[in-house]
């Protein structure tokens, strides 16, 4: 029986004389490591090498296990195991700079591993979401050693279209998450945690705007500083194409290894995964897997997520390995130590398909909406077809053209009374916000729902388009754009767009259930270009493209495809003001009164990718 040695805090030396905290696990036999050299799996994380990590379960495993317990088990199958701190954190030294100095010192991590005597030479990494992150970074800059990754739920392609910011606006989940780091950074500083825990975050969401000094994370000035940075640059410039969070302008010289590329529906990151699998596809590295189903960020091993259940095959464990322990170190066992069990003949994506229940409630409480994995050889699936689907001044959604001389649909936009975000591809934003799918009808729960149990489609600022009563399945599966003229009185504002998936009425659904499939924002400051912010002109029509996140959902026969244009989705994303002030640093708030045109000179439609199943 092999059993673990481990040894702890090897402080390994970056290019610039900082050191970082590196744990060891290697295999042993009677309190002695076993000779010879050995594959390496390593994560780097700066939640803490020696913690435990909530993704590490399964299924039938549901109690997370230390990263201590995992090594153990990856040793047992022939594996040098590696943890690192990032740079800043836990035990490493120098500062913590978020996302940006993960590239280099993981580049420097890996080339100090190959020459220890226990590797082999060949380095497999792993880990999900910032783990994903360091994954990428290094991977951008080819380091010596790397034979193989696991990219769960993140790896930044553009973490200015998702991720950190995404159509113009900006992800407030940043703020929940600064938040929290700030109160585990200041462990050792009682008088800091104190302040940061006499903070209601809640109440400070209602308080918009901050401003540096003047928000829930003033008290930590390091994660203050980090969190209005990234809020105040909204301007796609050089800040934005750095290493460690712009793995489009490394796809070329990325490492050419065989690599994983998971997220999922309800995540922050399926752009991500999917850009990444086409720009390193493109730049003939791999061989290349993609991997999404229907969860919330890491989430595989359930098979909710919100209030909407898709049925016992969601999960990994069982449908694409025995578990996810398994589905790991098949890859790395096919692609470190040459063992021929078929991983690399897998298909090239396996998709979970959302849609096919009951859409009655489960015995968990949750609406039971089925699905089923599908196998295709690309992304997106081959045979789509792009349809383009129509707005109509009566509000209906169909592939016909309106034939209307003049055709609009308004609403006042008022950023103290935003649309509140009910689910979606959010995480890391407890306690404000949550994701997932959920019927869109406010609940007390969710913030700034102002009158539970009141639609969202019941609100003057949604503008509700929907199909008939359908009398066949449609199978929506890829990315989808929203193309709108649109006017306003406001020098800027944003439009909002939300994919619905609107069950019928049912003994247990009186109402129905409007469930969020998927969707997007743009910043209209940004309509023309992402380099060059320029405002509206007043009442003048413009054409706009909102870009939603991709998605995999079939709309059953009964059911009705739904289309809800607004103006926010708030906390998910930041208030705009309307004033065009600069992003983040906004002082002033104004109505905008809005327009959506839908007539024949400018046919408002969605793009919708329908795939035959």
């Amino acid at each position: 029986m092999t059993d673990t040695i481990i040894e702890r805090d090897v402080m390994v030396a970056m290019r610039d004389g900082i050191r970082l905290a590196t744990d060891i696990h290697r295999p042993a036999r009677d309190g002695k490591p076993l000779p010879g050299t050995f594959p390496v799996l390593m994560e780097r994380t700066p939640y803490g090498k020696s913690e435990v990590s909530r993704s590490e379960c399964t299924r039938d495993d549901p109690q997370p296990r230390s990263r201590a317990e995992m090594a153990a088990m990856f040793v047992r199958r022939g594996y040098v195991v590696v943890y690192q701190d990032c740079r800043g954190r836990h035990g490493s030294q120098g500062s913590f700079t978020k996302y940006l100095d993960d590239g280099t010192d993981g580049y420097d991590t890996c080339a100090w591993i190959v020459k220890q005597p226990w590797c082999n030479g060949r380095i497999g990494t792993m880990g999900l979401s910032y783990a994903a992150h360091t994954q990428a970074a290094l991977g951008c800059l080819d380091p010596p050693g790397l034979a193989a990754q696991v990219l769960d739920s993140g790896g930044f392609s553009d973490a200015f279209q998702g991720g950190i910011r995404q159509g113009g606006a900006f992800e407030l989940k940043q703020a929940t998450w600064a938040y929290k780091q700030g109160l585990i950074a200041a462990a050792g500083d009682p008088a800091t945690r104190a302040k940061l825990q006499a903070e209601d975050i809640r109440a400070w969401f209602t308080r918009m705007p901050w401003a540096p000094g003047r928000s829930p994370v003033a008290a930590s000035p390091e994660y203050e500083a980090y969190l209005f940075e990234q809020w105040s640059r909204g301007r796609f410039d050089a800040y934005w194409k750095q290493l460690g969070i712009y793995a489009k302008g490394w796809h070329a010289s990325y490492a050419n290894v065989p690599q994983v590329h998971m997220s999922s529906w309800y995540d922050p990151y399926p752009r991500t995964a999917t850009e990444n699998y086409l720009g390193l596809k493109a730049a003939g590295k791999g061989p290349l897997k993609l991997v999404l189903g229907p969860w919330t960020h890491g989430d595989r091993s359930v098979t909710f997520a919100g209030d909407t259940d898709f049925g016992p095959a969601a999960t990994v464990d069982g449908s694409l390995a025995p578990d996810w322990r398994e589905f790991r170190l098949r890859w790395f066992d096919r692609w470190l130590q040459g063992k021929d069990n078929g991983a690399d003949r897998d298909a090239t994506a396996r998709l979970f398909v959302m849609g096919g229940g009951s859409g009655r409630r489960n015995a968990a409480g949750r609406l039971d909406h089925g699905g089923r994995w599908i196998e295709a050889a690309d992304w997106p699936v081959p045979g789509t077809e792009l349809q383009p689907w129509y707005l109509h001044a009566d509000g209906a959604l169909s592939p016909t053209r309106s034939a209307a001389d003049e055709a609009r649909r308004s609403y006042r936009y008022d950023p103290r009374d935003p649309v509140p975000s009910i689910g979606g591809t959010i995480t890391s934003g407890e306690p404000v916000m949550i994701g997932g799918g959920f019927d869109q009808v406010e609940r007390a729960d969710f913030f700034g729902c102002r009158h539970p149990g009141r639609p969202l489609a019941e609100r003057p600022d949604v503008l509700v388009f929907q199909t008939p009563v359908l009398t066949r399945p449609m199978t929506v599966i890829g990315p989808i754009q929203v193309k709108l003229w649109i006017a306003s009185d406001a020098p800027d504002t944003d439009f909002t767009a939300k994919l619905v998936d609107v069950h019928p009425p049912t003994a247990d659904f009186p109402a129905g259930f409007s469930l969020n499939v998927t969707d997007g924002i743009l910043r209209c400051r940004y309509r023309d270009s992402w380099e060059e912010p320029r405002p509206l002109e007043p009442g003048r029509v413009v054409p706009i493209t909102i870009d939603l996140f991709p998605t995999a959902n079939m709309f059953l026969p009964g059911h009705r495809m739904r289309l809800d244009i607004s103006s926010s989705n708030f906390p998910h994303f930041d208030l705009n003001p309307n004033s065009f002030e600069p992003e983040g640093l906004w002082s002033t708030m104004r109505v905008a009164n809005n327009s959506v045109f839908v007539d024949a000179s400018r046919p408002s439609h969605v793009v919708l990718p329908i795939v035959s199943l």
